[in-house]
């Protein structure tokens, strides 16, 4: 298995490489050079399995047994869930209505990250331990991300890790879940910007060549592809847990309705629809619409400014995987997609050309939901079934509500849910909720906190810069 640049740059790279990577050298993100297929029989054969299980066939689709045998990663993959707290990992809840949602979130964190980058730090690990090497990891967070990266590698002797997070636009308990880390590894800066803001010092730094190859730079945002090739298990999970028999030919279709911000998700799924999954996938956003205006008409620019929405960790306008959607749905025609890119990154606007959009269209429906629709989903799935969603699983509920509205029952649906309510009391409050808050999340308030402020008008790439050349000198 090689992956190669969404940009066409030269040469491929393992999954190794792809790991500690990031963004490919040209700028690019790194896919499998081919995606294998699988038919009815296999899917039919993997039905029954464990989500756990699921991960270790899918993982060993995408990372050859030579630079990892069999035993070791199913090894990685058990000790990366291990401090799950549900049994399953991954627990699905029937509701009133055909309202199925998919808890990616009992992990660590009480967030679905948690469950790539578990994995995604057990591999890296591995790697490391073999070669003696230290990496330097940057990450930009607009809530979860960073929390989940963190858990991943803390204590760490060959990692550091540095992470942005936005200052005021993060719950309490997401801040205190990065900021109360206190270990040598762990870098937390507040910096006074939103989550596309924090991203470019990060952009900055990757692209001086020099400066990443000599600190070993790497990324844990979802343009790691171990990330993404992690995620796909949630949609055959999902398709598994909600298709009715898998007895017919064809194959019965299962919609996985997908909370996106910054696309990682809604990437897998649609590469588990190559792979040859039966699902429609639907990309429910909030007030920051830009997928779903690229979906309805083909309009990839940004708004004015990104909007601060009750569902804060999809406040991103910038959706990076996007490239991968659409360089899968150009056939990995490299050539189109850097011109795209090479346009957005100038223009920050870009009209789809006919046929892609066409096809992006003909893979994915979407739909946007604002503060109101939230706190209406919210309150709507409280009254008829005593279960709180969280602000971002609401959003993937309005857009079921919705159908139920116009009547639509026939194909089994499945909402992921991002994360727990636990993590978002003012939004269960607004919607006049009473949170229910776990007894690791209310000691939070009681840590000592540690993190670096980054104000507007500073430099953020050279403090940045400056701090990985510190540590460097101390190893």
């Amino acid at each position: 298995m090689e992956y190669v640049s969404t940009r066409g740059g030269p040469g491929t790279v393992g999954f190794e490489g792809a790991l500690f990577s990031g963004y490919a050298p040209d700028g690019g993100l790194f896919m499998p050079s081919a995606l294998p297929r699988l038919e009815a029989p296999v899917l039919r054969s993997w039905s029954s399995l464990s989500y756990p299980q699921l991960v270790k066939e899918l993982c060993t689709l995408f990372i050859t047994t030579e630079l990892m045998p069999r035993s070791v990663l199913e090894d990685l993959i058990d000790r990366a869930f291990s401090r799950f707290r549900h049994k399953d990992v991954v627990h699905l809840t029937r509701l009133k209505d055909g309202l199925n949602v998919l808890e990616l979130w009992h992990g660590a964190t009480y967030a679905f990250k948690d469950l790539s980058l578990s994995c995604t730090g057990q591999f890296l690990q591995y790697f490391l331990e073999k070669k003696q090497k230290h990496v330097t990891i940057l990450v930009g967070t607009s809530g979860d991300t960073g929390s989940s990266a963190i858990e991943s590698v803390r204590g760490q002797k060959n990692m550091d890790i540095f992470v942005l997070l936005p200052h005021g636009l993060c719950t309490q308990t997401q801040e205190l879940q990065m900021t109360t880390v206190i270990e040598e590894n762990i870098h937390v800066f507040d910096a006074h910007g939103n989550s596309d803001e924090i991203d470019e010092p990060i952009r900055e730094l990757f692209a001086d060549t020099d400066f990443a190859r000599k600190h070993n730079l790497m990324s844990l945002n979802s343009v790691n592809w171990s990330r993404i090739m992690v995620q796909i298990a949630h949609h055959f999970y999902a398709y598994f847990q909600c298709a009715p028999s898998l007895d017919t030919t064809p194959l019965p279709v299962v919609e996985i309705v997908v909370p996106t911000g910054g696309g990682g998700n809604i990437t897998a799924g649609c590469i588990a629809q190559k792979m040859g999954l039966p699902i429609r996938l639907v990309a429910v956003v909030n007030s920051n619409d830009i997928i779903h205006r690229a979906v309805q008409h083909g309009d990839f620019s940004l708004s004015s400014s990104v909007k601060a929405t009750l569902a804060s960790s999809m406040d991103i306008q910038e959706p990076y995987n996007m490239e991968r959607i659409l360089w899968l749905l150009s056939d990995g025609d490299s050539s189109l997609i850097k011109t795209l890119m090479d346009q957005f990154n100038v223009s920050k606007g870009l009209k789809l050309p006919e046929d892609l959009h066409r096809k992006l269209a003909q893979t994915l429906d979407s739909c946007a939901a604002s503060d109101e629709d939230i706190v209406r989903a919210m309150r709507r799935c409280w009254e008829e079934n005593r279960y709180l969603l969280c602000p971002h699983s609401a959003v993937a509920a309005h857009y079921h509500y919705v159908q139920l509205g116009c009547g639509s029952r026939s194909t089994p649906r499945c909402c992921l849910a991002p994360a727990s309510a636990a993590k978002f009391q003012d939004a269960v409050l607004r919607a006049g909720l009473i949170p229910d808050i776990p007894p690791e999340i209310s000691a939070l308030t009681t840590l000592e906190t540690r993190s670096t402020p980054l104000k507007r008008g500073e430099d953020w790439a050279k403090v940045l810069r400056e701090r990985i050349e510190e540590l460097a000198q101390r190893r």
